[in-house]
């Protein structure tokens, strides 16, 4: 028995789905909550688990085919049904098993007739045995690297390459060999059996030599001078076995890798082949790019501690020179960045605020903040704050264009900006405005991480009513950020800097160093005038350079 998996509802107003890489193989034992496949929508991309265990028996779907929710995927069973793989690698497995046991037993019962025949069929016998083994060597070494996307060919087609011409190196002498029984079995047992069962065979492999025919060695001089020329064909196979082995862990190890993977391994000098993957499928990722660099660094600074520091060369990118299509989710994110702006009338509006009280308080309780809620504590939070209480005093920022109405929403919904290898992506803490300080920072770090590891569900990225996007945490001064509608405006924060500044001491001037930040404003102008964006950054600015968060920390 078999039961259809189909593609489920991604959260609302998600009606089609493009699959975008299969994390499972016909044949394959998947069990309940595993992961399945990959899927892309104009909201996200996210992985679909089974609801069932079972065998992969046939997927429906093929990579980069869009379908409606609801449409059948993939079927799992108990493995007793069969049913055509989507890409011509899976296959190579199910036909690599049917020939094998008799491959097999066919040398065990022939061995004995094989002995008797004259020295002369020997010629004709051994090419005919040794034939397979290169072939079937090499699709069993490539079959698991055709689940694995094209665009990562380079990973594990380097490593199947060089077992054909050992096989056939091994296989050579033994065209010219007297004695053709004892030398095509140790070649041809390994040969058609999967990975799995090539050990079994390396050991059925050499007991026809030493039981069966190794008698009559022992007992007619003949064949004892010629013995030493049998012996090299059983000690080549498990060499054309453990060779594989070798190829098939890096291959593992690699897995698939994304072009910002593979060039951040290239940045920080770190060898992919080394890494053991801790994604689906073994697959790397960045996370386990950086944890490898990080044990490098103290190694790598002790032998350039006494040397004068280097400047750091920009590495040249694996990108230049190359096409490259654009993902699912860069075309949805250009499609509403140019309907946005073409629809909108949009510009932006920027103050200097100075946050040193925030800064002198943030120093004071980060330790205790992070013991107590887990949580580290920068200073994004606290702006998320200063423009949550800012949006209900100017619910305008907050509200949206309806035709020719603004409707002005209930709840603040924050929208927050977060980088990842696949994009840029928006999640939403709902009701913002009722949190404190550790709630913010808490869903903050969530949304952050999760989105990275693309672990978001659908509703999670949709009903923002605001957006704030720290461009800061990668050094930029300030920038004017672009308001996505159906919103109205979006706060870029930039880097907290020190820099010397004029404040008032006893009503006398004075040259101080000060916390600073600029905060940017970008707007609908269509019902966001000047002065009201002036009214809010301000309002933000009031809050923050009066620093009074300690009753609101949570802590």
């Amino acid at each position: 028995m078999s039961e259809s998996v189909n593609l489920p509802a991604l959260g609302e107003s998600v009606t089609e789905g493009t699959v975008t890489r299969w994390l499972k193989n016909v044949g394959d034992r998947v069990e309940v909550d595993e992961p399945l496949l990959e899927v892309s929508t104009d909201k996200v991309d996210t992985e679909i688990p089974s609801p069932i265990a079972g065998v992969v028996e046939e997927i429906l779907v093929g990579e980069d085919e869009t379908v409606e929710v609801g449409t059948p995927l993939v079927r799992i069973g108990d493995g007793s049904g069969g049913g055509d793989s989507s890409a011509p690698g899976e296959q190579a497995p199910a036909a690599q098993e049917a020939p094998a046991a008799p491959a097999q037993e066919a040398p065990q019962q022939e061995a004995p007739q094989q002995q008797q025949q004259p020295a002369q069929e020997a010629p004709q016998q051994a090419p005919a045995e040794q034939t397979p083994a290169p072939v079937s060597a090499a699709p069993a070494e490539t079959a698991p690297a055709a689940a694995a996307p094209a665009t990562a060919p380079s990973i594990d087609a380097p490593a199947a390459e060089p077992q054909i011409p050992q096989a056939e190196s091994t296989e050579v002498p033994t065209d010219g060999a007297p004695a053709p029984g004892e030398e095509p079995q140790p070649a041809e047992a390994p040969a058609p059996a999967p990975e799995a069962d090539q050990p079994p065979a390396a050991q059925d492999s050499p007991a026809p030599t030493g039981a069966q025919p190794g008698d009559e060695p022992a007992s007619q001089p003949a064949p004892q001078a010629e013995q030493p020329a049998a012996e090299p064909a059983p000690q080549a196979a498990p060499q054309a076995e453990a060779a594989p082995s070798s190829d098939d862990e890096s291959g593992a190890n690699a897995g698939y890798v994304t072009p910002l993977v593979r060039k951040l391994a290239h940045e920080k000098g770190i060898d992919l082949a080394s890494l053991t993957g801790t994604g689906v499928g073994g697959r790397i990722r960045k996370q386990d790019v950086l944890e490898a660099a990080e044990k490098a660094q103290p190694a790598a600074a002790a032998a350039e501690a006494p040397a004068t520091p280097a400047r750091q060369k920009l590495e040249d990118s694996p990108l230049r020179g190359t096409t490259v299509p654009m993902s699912r989710l860069r075309k949805v994110v250009a499609q509403r960045a140019v309907q946005s702006l073409q629809t909108s009338a949009q510009l932006t509006t920027v103050v200097e605020v100075d946050v040193t009280k925030v800064a002198a308080l943030r120093d004071r309780v980060k330790a205790s903040f992070l013991e107590k809620t887990g949580t580290k504590l920068s200073f994004l939070p606290f702006f998320a704050l200063a423009a949550v209480e800012a949006l209900r005093a100017y619910p305008v920022i907050n509200a949206t264009v309806d035709g020719e109405t603004i409707v002005y929403p209930p709840t603040e919904n924050l929208n927050i900006a977060v980088d990842t290898e696949r994009g840029l992506l928006t999640p939403v803490i709902r009701d913002a405005s009722t949190k404190d300080i550790a709630g913010l920072a808490r869903e903050i770090a969530d949304l952050a991480a999760r989105t990275r590891e693309n672990k978001l569900k659908p509703d999670e990225l949709a009903g923002g009513t605001f957006t704030l996007t720290n461009t800061g945490s990668r050094g930029a001064l300030f920038d004017t950020p672009l308001v996505f509608l159906p919103q109205s405006a979006i706060l870029g924060t930039g880097i907290v800097s020190k820099k010397p500044a004029v404040v008032s001491v006893d009503g006398n001037d004075a040259i101080a160093i000060r916390s600073t930040v600029y905060l940017a404003l970008s707007y609908d102008h269509r019902i966001v005038d000047g002065a009201d964006a002036a009214r809010f950054l301000v309002a933000v600015k009031n809050r923050l350079e009066e620093g009074d968060f300690e009753g609101q920390l949570g802590i």
